[in-house]
C-alpha cells in the first residue's frame, strides 16, 4: 500500500507493482491512482464501499475513489476495443477471456509512480496492434483537499474509445446520506431517490442489504459541471467536484455506502490528448465524532 499524509489526513492508494494489492484490483478499476482510503487522525476512515466494513470486498465492488476505463459501452454493453475478449483495458493491462467468458489480465501495464512533498504520479504507456495510449494520474492532498488529475494521449493509429467514470463511494449515516446538486440538474422519478426544492437528493427508503441498492440516472444540466455537496457522519461536509461536465451521471446506493458516477464518453482521435480533474474537500470533524 502507497501512502500520502498532510496534517490531519492520510490517504491509502493501491500499489500496482504489490502483489498483494493486485489481489485488491481486478479489470473493473484503474490501477494507477487507486484510492483506496481516506483517514482523519480524529474521525477514523471517511470512505465506505459496497461490502463495507469487509476489508477484504471483492475487486468489482471495491471501496474508496476508484475510477474506471470501461471495456465495454454503459447501457449497451458493447465491446469498445476488446476483440473476442483479446485486448487490453486501459489503465489495468492486457486481458483474454477466461473460463468464464470474462476478461482476465494476462499481462499487467506497468507503471512508473512518483512521489513528491503532498502528491504522487502514476504514468503507464500501453500499445497492442493499432490502439495505444500513455496515461498519467496524479493524486494530491492540499490541506483538507484530494485532488485527482487524468490525462490520456492516444498514441495509437486508430480513435480511442474513451469511457471514463469516477466511482466514489462515501459514507452513509444510519444508512441515508443527503446531497446537494447544481440547481439545473435533475432526476427521474423513481423508487431510490428523491430531490427536494433545493436539489437536495434524499433516500426514499434505508436499503437493507448491500444486495438491496437502487441505480439511477441523473440528468445533467448543460455546461455544468458538478459540484456535489454530500452529507458525512462525522465531518461538516464533503464536497465532490468536476472540472467537466459530465456526458452521464447515474448514481446508485446499498445499505453500506452511496455514489454519483460521472462519466465521460468520448473517442480520441490519433495524437489527440483528453485531460481533467476531480477534487474532494473534506471538511471539518464534527464535535460528536471526536
Amino acid at each position: 500500500m502507497l501512502s500520502l499524509s498532510l496534517n490531519s489526513l492520510s490517504v491509502d492508494l493501491l500499489n500496482p507493482a504489490d502483489a498483494r494489492d493486485r489481489g485488491r484490483m481486478g479489470t473493473r478499476y484503474c490501477w494507477g491512482g487507486y484510492i483506496w482510503q481516506v483517514h482523519d487522525e480524529q474521525a477514523g476512515p471517511l470512505l465506505t464501499g459496497p461490502e463495507w466494513p469487509d476489508a477484504s470486498p471483492t475487486p468489482f465492488n471495491g471501496q474508496g475513489l476508484p475510477e474506471s476505463f470501461r471495456h465495454t459501452e454503459l447501457g449497451t454493453d458493447r465491446a469498445l476495443m476488446l476483440e473476442d475478449g483479446r485486448g487490453f483495458i486501459i489503465g489495468i493491462g492486457e486481458v483474454a477471456p477466461n473460463d468464464a467468458g470474462e476478461p482476465a489480465v494476462t499481462k499487467p501495464c506497468q507503471w512508473s509512480v512518483t512521489r513528491s512533498a503532498a502528491a504522487m504520479d502514476f504514468y503507464t504507456v500501453q500499445t497492442r496492434g493499432n490502439h495505444g495510449c500513455r496515461l498519467s494520474r496524479r493524486i494530491a492532498l492540499e490541506g483538507r483537499s484530494l485532488t485527482s488529475f487524468t490525462k490520456i494521449i492516444n498514441t495509437g493509429t486508430r480513435p480511442l474509445p474513451l469511457h471514463w467514470f469516477a466511482h466514489p463511494f462515501f459514507a452513509l449515516t444510519e444508512g441515508v446520506l443527503t446531497c446537494g446538486l447544481p440547481r439545473s440538474w435533475d432526476m427521474a422519478e423513481n423508487p431510490g431517490f428523491a430531490l427536494d426544492g433545493e436539489r437536495r437528493l434524499t433516500f426514499q427508503r434505508r436499503f437493507k442489504s448491500k444486495t438491496d441498492g437502487h441505480f439511477q440516472p441523473l440528468i445533467v444540466g448543460p455546461k455544468t459541471p458538478l459540484r456535489a455537496a454530500v452529507s458525512h457522519p462525522r465531518l461538516s461536509k464533503l464536497f465532490f467536484s468536476t472540472d467537466f461536465t459530465p456526458d452521464a451521471c447515474p448514481i446508485w446506493g446499498n445499505s453500506n455506502t452511496w455514489s454519483i458516477e460521472p462519466y465521460i464518453m468520448a473517442e480520441l482521435a490519433p495524437g489527440a490528448t483528453r485531460a481533467w480533474t476531480l477534487s474532494y474537500e473534506f471538511g471539518a470533524v464534527t464535535e460528536a465524532a471526536v
